[in-house]
């Protein structure tokens, strides 16, 4: 059984509605036995990434409390641990506010290859465009009421598997790569319940765990 954990929820994301997504995404995996998923605090991270675990799941910002000045959680030896688990065969998806408020220099940004710039004030129907991470041909395409992320994203070193359209504009919305012997997928959406909840975002959740951990496979 392969083990997946979770760091989830912070100030301008319910946790209950993120784990509630994450536990339907991942359903299929674990009712098989296949997968076993585990939430996590920061920290805790370092000492469970020494587990080696098939992937962490990452939908929480850096800042601790936005409201209440600049605490960081993430700091220079714990993005170099996060990294050194990757590039040793570890997977890593980071997902919606996982992008959010890093660092750009640091050691974690440089392994997504991308990050949050900003979004609008106002949540707007936004349309995703591609396919499932890992596949050629099963396209995908939903839309949701959503915080339309825009992302810098070094898209010349890595393969962008999803985009982003909404009238406030166009960006890139899921990448996914190699970082030494592991990989790496990144995932934009979804801000709102609902939009958690979409059954294609459900999928499309799935399908980057399984890209970077190879979940439910037979050993």
């Amino acid at each position: 059984m392969k083990t997946v954990y979770a760091l989830v929820g912070d100030y301008y994301h319910a946790e209950d509605n993120i784990r509630h997504s994450l536990e339907l995404a991942l359903q299929p995996l674990t009712d098989r036995g296949g997968l076993k998923l585990e939430y996590i605090s920061t920290d805790a991270l370092v000492s469970s990434l020494e587990l080696k675990p098939a992937a962490v799941v990452l939908f929480k910002e850096d800042r601790v409390n936005p409201k209440e000045g600049e605490t960081r959680w993430l700091t220079e030896a714990v993005s170099d641990a996060i990294t050194a688990y990757v590039e040793a065969g570890g997977g890593f998806v980071t997902w919606h506010s996982g992008l959010a408020s890093y660092p750009p220099e640091s050691s974690f940004i440089r392994m997504l290859r991308g990050y949050f710039e900003y979004h609008p004030a106002k949540h707007q129907t936004v349309s995703y465009r591609g396919e499932l991470p890992g596949s050629e041909s099963q396209a995908v395409s939903f839309d949701l009421l959503d915080e339309h992320y825009f992302v810098n994203c070094d898209e010349a070193n890595t393969e962008v598997f999803l985009r982003s359209e909404s009238v406030d504009g166009v960006s890139i919305a899921g990448w996914r790569h190699s970082f030494g012997q592991g990989r790496i997928c990144c995932l934009t959406p979804a801000h709102n319940k609902e939009g958690l909840l979409d059954s294609d975002m459900l999928e499309m959740v799935r399908s980057c765990v399984l890209d970077v951990c190879g979940a439910g496979e037979e050993e």
